[in-house]
């Protein structure tokens, strides 16, 4: 059976939700926890502008569908194999190097991604990432700045962030990976051609590793699967019962 082209936006709108929702739960934790005061507001402030990526792109992915379900349903109160988020937003953040190095190399991507959306042919898409593409440049100058402080700091904190690296590296295969969505979104103007962001990604991140003194992680696993099959790391779950036990406890709760 032939996919439709709003059957195809629908999902790729919750793709994106996805990853933003899932990404800011993680930084959110930081609260109250950063290593200085400065760095604790600072996650907070990128965990509320992802979220509020997310509830946009969940408000249109909500009027795609037609049946009724809003942000908060989407987000809400679909199970984890519903959930088609980046595999690496997921991952524990560990030390602040390694939440660091993480961040950094997802918020490269989601710099040019946002970029390339701003040209998007459907004009909802556009004016969320004209939005959001000024708050994902201070996302990605604040992890780069950090991973090269880092790098280039002491043995100790060198050690960390490229400990951190490795632990992720596996993960950012998923970020050029096309499937027949994203075929079908590339093709109708509304989304970029993802492999082709790999160079540029790539060239971006290799130089900011050289500057922080930093190697290429030499690692052979890769891991994909979550951002179109729905198949997770054991760590998602964990993130939806904390994210939706409010709402499942009590369904239909409003503010």
């Amino acid at each position: 059976m032939s996919m439709s082209q709003n059957d195809a936006l629908f999902r790729y709108l919750l793709r994106l939700a996805d990853t933003c929702s899932v990404m800011s739960h993680r930084l959110s934790e930081w609260c109250g926890h950063g290593p200085i005061l400065e760095e604790d507001i600072a996650l907070s402030n990128i965990a509320l502008d992802l979220i509020g990526q997310a509830r946009l792109f969940y408000q249109y992915a909500g009027e795609i569908e037609g049946k009724g379900r809003d942000e908060d349903q989407l987000a809400m109160t679909r199970p984890e194999r519903d959930y088609n988020n980046l595999l690496m937003v997921e991952q524990p953040n560990g030390d602040y190097g390694e939440t660091m190095a993480r961040q950094f190399l997802f918020d490269s991507f989601n710099l040019l991604l946002m970029r390339e959306l701003t040209r998007s042919a459907d004009q909802r898409i556009r004016e969320i990432a004209e939005k959001g593409v000024k708050e994902v440049t201070y996302h990605r100058r604040h992890s780069m700045s950090w991973v090269i402080r880092m790098g280039d700091g002491t043995e100790e904190s060198h050690k960390r962030v490229q400990n951190g690296l490795t632990k992720v590296w596996g993960f950012t295969d998923e970020f050029f990976i096309m499937d027949d969505v994203d075929r079908m979104m590339a093709d109708a103007g509304i989304g970029p051609d993802l492999e082709a962001l790999s160079a540029p990604w790539e060239a971006d991140v290799k130089a900011v590793l050289a500057e922080a003194t930093l190697q290429e992680p030499n690692v052979e696993w890769r891991v994909v699967g979550g951002r179109h099959e729905g198949k997770h790391t054991e760590y998602l779950g964990f993130i939806l019962a904390e994210m939706q036990y409010m709402q499942r406890s009590y369904p239909g709760l409003e503010w």
